[in-house]
């Protein structure tokens, strides 16, 4: 139980609990004196409170109680720019709205809400007014001992929960609500991060709900993401239910995946890459998944061609490349005990690279019913695909790999379409098409 003297109440340090009046420079105070105790709990009770950024102190926990809600400021100009990890690489950016740098025993926790009023942002990037890419909603960095649980997010300005090169993370029973069509408001992406475990969330956002990363080419710093369990969420509408890459030159393994539910979701299950990022995915294991209105259950190319350079040439070419320390591998993936319900596009899409073939993916026990009425859509993001509707499993530049008891029922055309891959089929046939 926690000590009196160890709980600091924002409203003792000035802190407006009718949201009229700013209460930044309270909760900062709070903050202070809290480090001068040598740790406790930033107290935030009911009420409304307005305010700009808020920096974490190691052996702190910001609590927001229920009935609390932490409104954050709709001014560029009360969120400093500071040199830290934006989609991959390093480069001066808005400080997040909870922000914090080489700590440990970090807390995040309560049931109240934080509220990024998002639409001040998102209209600032539609419009070109931003004169530094927006504040993530939590941006920790370089911290170990990480606890984020109970609390509600919604409206972020960008990406939601993004912890950076941090250890022994673990995010819990905590929800995220951004609209459908807020750009690029992911949900939780650790980044080069070593045992982050994630469970028990609801996750409903503008992109990818959750997002495994670990850095693009230009990253300075190429750090293995790694040790990462998801299991026991609800994840709905974004473009993506669980995600890995296309940020991963610094390398993704031994990853778990279990027991969540995706609905409505662009794509369940989905990987990601192009040419030029190096690194590997490795050790990926997903399993008891139920899906439903997913465009396309299962997603893994490496031709992805958002951001920087992916409309170049050399990513979209589909000859072969010489090998170099700039191709992505990714191989040894395990999908198994997953069904899904009312897909559109396809039920399942694996494009690898000719050179760097995808390799050692292994499906069991899977069902897939396409929907009655099938609209077309995109599985992949990449030049050169056209859209699908009703398709059965497309595979090419697939090696190595098996399928069993892997049911497709209500397809167009073929069950399995192979080309330039090498698998085999319930234990026995091997199937090999050359297109």
């Amino acid at each position: 139980m926690l000590e009196l003297n160890s709980i600091f109440d924002i409203t003792k340090f000035g802190a407006d609990p009718t949201g009229k009046q700013h209460s930044t420079a309270a909760i900062a105070q709070a903050f202070m004196e809290c480090r001068k105790a040598g740790g406790g709990t930033v107290y935030i009770p009911t009420g409304i409170f307005l305010t700009g950024p808020v920096c974490m102190e190691s052996n702190t926990t910001l609590y927001i109680s229920a009935g609390a809600k932490l409104l954050f400021l709709q001014d560029q100009g009360v969120f400093p720019v500071i040199t830290t990890r934006w989609e991959g690489s390093e480069q001066k950016a808005c400080t997040p709205c909870i922000y914090g740098k080489d700590l440990e025993n970090v807390t995040i926790s309560g049931s109240g809400t934080l509220d990024g009023q998002g639409a001040y942002w998102w209209e600032l990037l539609r419009n070109g007014g931003l004169k530094y890419p927006r504040p993530r909603f939590i941006g920790l960095e370089d911290c170990n001992r990480v606890l984020i649980e109970g609390i509600r997010l919604i409206n972020s300005p960008s990406w939601t929960i993004n912890p950076v090169r941090c250890e022994n993370v673990t995010i819990d029973k905590i929800s995220i609500k951004n609209p459908a069509d807020s750009p690029n408001t992911d949900g939780i992406n650790p980044d080069s991060c070593k045992y982050v475990h994630i469970s028990n969330c609801h996750v409903d956002v503008g992109d990818d709900c959750i997002t495994i990363k670990s850095g693009t080419e230009k990253s300075s710093r190429r750090i293995c993401c790694e040790g990462i369990t998801v299991t026991n969420c609800t994840l709905v509408h974004g473009h993506g239910g669980v995600v890995i890459g296309s940020e991963m030159s610094g390398g993704i393994r031994n990853v778990v995946i279990t027991n969540c539910i995706f609905e409505g979701t662009d794509r369940g299950i989905r990987i990601k890459t192009r040419r030029g990022r190096g690194g590997f995915v490795e050790n990926v294991r997903i399993s008891n998944l139920i899906m439903k209105g997913v465009m396309c259950p299962f997603v893994i190319h490496q031709f992805y061609f958002c951001g920087e350079g992916g409309k170049d040439k050399y990513v979209s070419d589909k000859n072969a490349h010489p090998v170099t320390d700039s191709t992505p591998f990714i191989r040894k993936i395990y999908l198994s005990d997953i069904s899904a319900i009312d897909t559109t596009a396809a039920a399942g899409f694996i494009y690898g690279l000719p050179e760097a073939p995808v390799e050692d993916v292994h499906l069991s026990n899977i069902t897939v019913y396409m929907a009655t009425e099938c609209e077309p859509g995109m599985p992949a993001m990449m030049d050169g695909l056209e859209p699908m509707s009703g398709r059965g499993f497309y595979c090419c530049n697939l090696k190595d790999s098996s399928m069993d008891r892997v049911t497709i029922r209500g397809y167009e055309g073929l069950e399995f379409e192979l080309i330039n891959s090498f698998i085999t089929m319930d234990g026995s046939k091997l199937h090999r098409q050359i297109g």
